[in-house]
């Protein structure tokens, strides 16, 4: 069937899996299912130097190399969070929001990070002051402890997740976390999205700490239509350096990084299991980001190859926390630059987590890259694969003006039932899923609060969602990315993907809401979706 009123910018209707849904409410999910909105301590809050916090690695990397931010800019002031949280708290009870999602900055709580060098009263209260506003307002808060912002003093000291020295400092700052807010906080997320970390960080040089290489130069074919490329489609490889770079090495990094963070997590969730969760009653996962991959023709070479996509992107975090090592093709096209779990560290893994959390985004297509020409090693180029997001002249999805989303529902019941079928069927929750549109294309207000292209993406998701759980699998809640428009690491502020749009020109960050927001909340309310029409909020004068 297809989608109904799916108003996408090519105004093409999107299939939908199954029987489909012909309108979607908060009463198609199960009671116990939790709607909310995600977002990140460096992407959010701001007041980069007040509070007693310390510097991270996205301070000194948006300081040393501001080329490689699409418009240059930093997280110094953010969305201000930090200083009107409150008031925002009141803003997601209004819309009806039933959680939400946000990291704790590591170098906010420990500046230095590490525990026998200071803790920061400051940041303590700021977060308690978060959390127990959010509970004064029935929101139920969901706490990634790690979204991508090692200490700067860490990385100084001894490389950051390069050594396995930092294992035991992420237990000291996750050990403070759990004492001093699991009180309160039911639902811990370890690690947002390790594989960007490790990629953009350490292969491709786009994310912080910057380390890698110019990533290789497409592949392009007479034969087949579209650009080729070896790279995945995400928002942190959306923009190009100004010079190229070579300042680490994308063979072995990513990889060691990879390990340091799994022993990481698997430490983390160890502690929190043996000191906190019979006390606290809470939960303890780890989420990851994947792209759902479609084989580029139905020859078993291509859908080889797609296997092999999905092993380096998802397996190679999920693989070792269920089953307590990486993925066999890994192993084998990786070999002896790929680390080896111990015994013990193994059974610390094997297990590590009481739920998934997944974010899904978009879709590409994906080739045999077997016999391709390959300069020198990184893992970019290790999986033997190609994405491209046209097959025949015709895109997998309508393309988003962010540039590198192309809208397919139907991918995020694919991932759910890859999911079941191959890690045990455990319990999952969608932590992001969300279109980012182009700033300079609507950047005011009046041209931004109409994004019904928004509103669809998250209806045909929801709708696909819906399927997924109708056919066993376990997911219990969905977070759109984003409650807010935001600082999105290397694309900077040129990509809005808030269902809020933030006036950053005003010297207020005002919020005003789009027909997204409305939206969400007459969905959260069941009211009718179609009402957002009628409802569009217009700033008063």
């Amino acid at each position: 069937m297809e989608a109904q009123g799916n108003g996408y910018g090519n105004g093409k209707h999107l299939p939908i899996i199954g029987n489909g849904f012909p309108s979607i409410y908060r009463a198609s999910f199960p009671d116990d299912f939790v709607f909310g909105a995600a977002s990140a301590a460096f992407q959010y809050e701001g007041a980069a130097k007040e509070g007693g916090r310390g510097p991270s690695i996205w301070d000194d990397f948006t300081k040393r190399w501001p080329g490689r931010i699409t418009d240059g800019s930093n997280g110094n002031t953010a969305v201000d969070f930090y200083h009107q949280f409150k008031e925002d708290v009141k803003i997601m009870k209004k819309m009806g929001l039933e959680a939400f999602r946000f990291s704790i900055s590591w170098s906010r709580v420990l500046p230095s990070g590490q525990l026998n060098l200071g803790i920061n009263k400051e940041g303590i209260r700021f977060y308690n002051e978060l959390i127990d506003e959010l509970i004064a307002n029935g929101i139920t808060p969901f706490v990634t402890l790690f979204h991508w912002d090692v200490p700067q003093a860490l990385e100084h000291a001894y490389g950051g997740f390069l050594s396995s020295q930092i294992v035991a400092d992420f237990c000291d700052y996750v050990d403070l976390c759990f004492w001093e807010f699991g009180d309160r906080v039911k639902h811990w997320i370890t690690l947002n999205e390790p594989w960007s970390f490790s990629k953009f960080g350490y292969a491709t040089g786009t994310n912080a700490p910057g380390r890698g290489a110019t990533a290789p130069t497409p592949l392009k074919s007479s034969a087949e239509d579209g650009t080729w490329s070896f790279e995945h489609l995400h928002r942190s490889n959306t923009t190009t350096p100004s010079e190229p770079f070579d300042n680490g090495n994308p063979a072995t990094e990513p990889y060691i990084v990879t390990h340091n963070l799994l022993l990481a997590h698997a430490a983390a969730v160890d502690l929190y299991r043996k000191n906190y969760q019979a006390c606290q009653k809470g939960k303890i996962g780890i989420t990851n980001v994947v792209n759902w991959m479609e084989p580029y023709t139905d020859s078993k070479a291509d859908i080889d190859a797609t296997k092999r996509a999905l092993d380096f992107m998802l397996g190679w975090f999920v693989d070792p926390v269920v089953n307590g090592h990486y993925p066999q093709s890994m192993r084998k096209l990786v070999g002896k630059r790929l680390p080896e779990f111990s015994d013990a560290e193994t059974e610390k893994l094997i297990g590590s987590y009481d739920f998934l959390g997944i974010n899904y985004y978009t879709a590409q297509y994906v080739a045999d890259a077997s016999h391709s020409e390959v300069e020198k090693l990184s893992y970019i180029t290790d999986p033997r694969v190609k994405y491209s997001s046209v097959r025949n002249g015709v895109p997998i999805g309508p393309k988003a003006s962010c540039g590198w989303i192309y809208v397919y529902p139907k991918g995020i019941y694919e991932i759910m039932m890859h999911i079941k079928k191959k890690y045990k069927n455990p319990v999952i929750y969608i932590t992001e899923n969300g279109l980012g549109e182009e700033s300079s294309l609507k950047n005011r207000f009046t041209e931004a609060r109409v994004d019904e292209m928004r509103t669809n993406y998250h209806i045909d998701h929801l709708r696909c969602l819906r399927e997924s759980i109708d056919d066993g699998v376990r997911v219990k809640g969905y977070f759109v990315w984003s409650l807010f428009d935001n600082f999105e690491w290397a694309v900077g502020y040129t990509n809005r993907f808030g269902l809020i749009y933030i006036e950053y020109r005003d010297g207020n960050f005002t919020r005003y809401p789009k027909g997204s927001a409305i939206w969400y909340m007459n969905f959260l309310k069941d009211k009718d979706p179609e009402a957002l029409n009628k409802q569009l909020l217009v700033p008063g004068k």
